[in-house]
C-alpha cells in the first residue's frame, strides 16, 4: 500500500529544454523584467545596456526596453527600443526601434520618421550601429519634442560621449506604462552562455521627475510556449543580469531588488 501512495503522488517529471532550438511560432526565446513603478503620468523611461560578451553564432539576439503607450487609461500602442546582434548588419552590429499600434488601432507597424542612420538592408526601424561588447549604452523613450502623439528612441553611447537619435514613432497616447527590459533570443538553448546588464534604470513623469527604479518582475516564456528552460535573470550589485544557457537562478514570477542609486 506504502508504495502504491508513492507512486501515486510522485511529482511530474518537469520539461526541460535546454539543448535545440526554440520551438516558439517566430523561432525565439525571451525573457523578461517587469518594471514596478508607480504613478500614471510617466513619459520617459532609459536604462543603461551592457553587452557583457558577444554572441557566438550568426543567429538574432535582440535586448530592448519596451513600453506601451496610452491616452488616458486607453492603450494606443508600444515600441521596443534596444541593441541587435544581426548578421545581416555590418559587423553585426544593429539598433532597433520600432513597434505595433494597439489591436483597437488595427495592431499595424507603427509609422515613424526616416533615421539619419544607414541601414544595408533599408529597414525602416533596424540601423547599422556600432556597438562593443564591455561598453555601456543608454537606451532611452521619450515624447517627440513639439509633436503630440510621437516617441522617440535615442542611444547614447556613453563611453564616446555621444547620443544617436534612431527616429521617431508615432504610437499614439501621452504617457508610458508596462515598461520592461528583454532579451529575445533566436539561437539554440545550447548556444554558448550570454549576459547582458541592465543599470540605472529610471522613470520621469510628466513634472520632469526622475524616478530611480529599484524592482523588477522576472518572467520567462514557458517550455509549453516554446521557451529554453536554461535562461535566468538575477540582481547583482546595481544591476539586473539576465543571461542564456546557465542553470535557472530565479524561479518564475519572483521580483528583485537592486539598490537605488545617489
Amino acid at each position: 500500500m506504502r508504495t502504491f501512495f508513492r507512486h501515486l503522488f510522485r511529482a511530474a517529471p518537469v520539461a526541460v529544454r535546454d539543448h535545440g532550438r526554440p520551438t516558439s511560432r517566430n523561432g525565439a526565446s525571451s525573457f523578461h523584467l517587469q518594471w514596478q513603478t508607480r504613478g500614471r503620468d510617466l513619459v520617459a523611461a532609459s536604462v543603461v545596456l551592457t553587452i557583457v560578451a558577444p554572441p557566438q553564432t550568426d543567429d538574432l539576439y535582440f535586448f530592448a526596453l519596451q513600453a506601451s503607450f496610452f491616452d488616458g487609461s486607453v492603450h494606443t500602442g508600444g515600441g521596443h527600443l534596444g541593441l541587435q546582434w544581426n548578421h545581416r548588419h555590418p559587423g553585426s552590429t544593429a539598433v532597433n526601434w520600432g513597434g505595433y499600434a494597439s489591436q483597437p488601432r488595427g495592431g499595424h507597424i507603427l509609422d515613424g520618421t526616416e533615421s539619419p542612420l544607414p541601414s544595408v538592408r533599408n529597414d525602416p526601424n533596424t540601423r547599422d550601429f556600432t556597438w562593443h561588447p564591455g561598453s555601456r549604452y543608454r537606451l532611452a523613450i521619450s515624447p517627440t519634442p513639439d509633436r503630440p502623439g510621437w516617441w522617440r528612441g535615442t542611444v547614447a553611447d556613453l563611453a564616446a560621449g555621444s547620443t544617436h537619435v534612431i527616429l521617431d514613432l508615432d504610437g499614439g497616447g501621452s504617457r508610458l506604462g508596462h515598461i520592461v527590459v528583454w532579451s529575445e533570443v533566436f539561437a539554440p538553448c545550447d548556444a554558448p552562455s550570454v549576459t547582458v546588464r541592465w543599470e540605472e534604470p529610471d522613470v520621469t513623469d510628466a513634472m520632469g521627475a526622475t524616478t530611480p527604479v529599484t524592482n523588477a518582475t522576472v518572467n520567462y516564456q514557458p517550455y509549453e510556449r516554446g521557451g529554453c528552460t536554461n535562461t535566468t535573470s538575477v540582481a547583482e550589485g546595481p544591476a539586473f543580469l539576465q543571461t542564456t544557457a546557465v542553470p535557472r537562478a530565479t524561479r518564475q514570477g519572483a521580483s528583485l531588488h537592486v539598490p537605488r542609486i545617489a
